[in-house]
């Protein structure tokens, strides 16, 4: 049986076909790559002063002065409505990387106790990038001197102290301070709370006078320790910080054994592509690795912590598990 007879290509297909090619070639690049085209906008779920505006700050301001991204960055503050505010705003931006927003547990519990209808599944994970431990903080003319005076009058009368924390009900500031009662056998719904928008609101309101206690992170109170207008009873940390807060207990010291903080991370919209969690990836480790980040986790008093991409998101629901198991133990838990 005679071989079927091939034509070669004429010239002209040639040039087409490899035109084609090209075309194809350079599409499959780009899909593989991307870059910001336009303004970067880091979204803070909280008041300006706060351990999540510090975080984006300085994540803004080490892309700018090291040039690892080729537009401007800004932040962007959006309190209010326990995260929801931010979330939605981020929801609305559907597989743009332009726009991140700085989680933090609250995208786990304001679901858990019913306060925001979205959660970590609406959102791209890209890095969790420290922890801060929560510290039990009250001005310095309180009453209230040691972490032992603290138990003793919550376990007399839960009320008697004002606790007020950031930013929600159920957010892990809330827990910190449920946990402690729990801790000491105490009735954990018979505290009297108040959420504020941000964490600077509530140190405000301690330092003013207008509540008894303050349960934020280290350093939120650690330049007002520095100025004696801030006294820390006990610090829900493994072990004691260094610097102004070296003679501050931590809990497991006074006969408490609660170790506790709040993660920060970069979440993007629902709908990233694999190159532009990839892209952020990349970046968020240059950030991590300058100089200025290591100052910042020191002045701070941040503990660095660490994950990418699938391992993030596998920690994002173990904890959301984790979260609930405590939430509806505290009697908060709605779903």
């Amino acid at each position: 049986m005679p071989t079927p007879f091939k034509r070669a290509a004429a010239p002209w297909a040639q040039l087409i076909l490899g035109a084609v090619a090209l075309v194809l070639g350079t599409a499959s690049a780009a899909a593989q790559g991307w870059t910001p085209s336009k303004t970067i906008e880091i979204v803070v779920p909280s008041a300006p002063g706060g351990s999540n505006d510090k975080t984006a700050r300085a994540i803004e301001r080490i892309l700018q002065t090291n040039k690892l991204v080729p537009t401007a960055v800004v932040v962007v503050n959006k309190p209010g409505a326990g995260n929801m505010m931010t979330m939605n705003y981020i929801a609305q931006h559907n597989a743009d990387a332009h726009y991140l927003m700085i989680g933090t547990p609250t995208i786990l519990t304001g679901h858990i106790v019913g306060t925001n209808k979205l959660t970590y599944g609406d959102f791209t994970p890209i890095a969790s990038l420290l922890k801060d431990y929560v510290v039990f903080a009250v001005r310095n003319e309180s009453s209230l001197k040691t972490g032992s005076e603290l138990v003793e009058r919550l376990k007399k009368d839960p009320k008697s102290v004002s606790v007020g924390f950031a930013t929600a009900l159920g957010s892990h500031n809330h827990i910190a301070a449920g946990l402690l009662m729990k801790a000491i056998g105490g009735d954990v719904r018979a505290m009297k709370v108040l959420a504020f928008k941000g964490s600077s609101e509530a140190v405000t309101a301690v330092l003013g006078g207008h509540i008894d206690l303050v349960t934020t992170a280290a350093g939120n109170a650690a330049r007002h320790v520095e100025a004696g207008k801030m006294r820390i009873l006990g610090i829900a940390a493994e072990r004691r910080m260094p610097g102004v807060l070296a003679s501050v207990p931590t809990w497991k010291e006074q006969g408490v054994p609660i170790v506790f903080g709040g993660w920060r991370s970069i979440m993007g919209p629902k709908g990233m592509t694999a190159a532009q969690v990839g892209y952020w990836e990349n970046v968020l480790k240059q950030v991590t690795a300058t100089p200025e980040w290591k100052a910042d986790l020191q002045r701070n008093f941040w503990a660095e912590d660490v994950a990418y991409g699938a391992n993030f998101a596998d920690e994002l629901k173990q904890e959301y598990a984790a979260m609930k198991s405590v939430l509806t133990e505290l009697g908060l838990a709605k779903q």
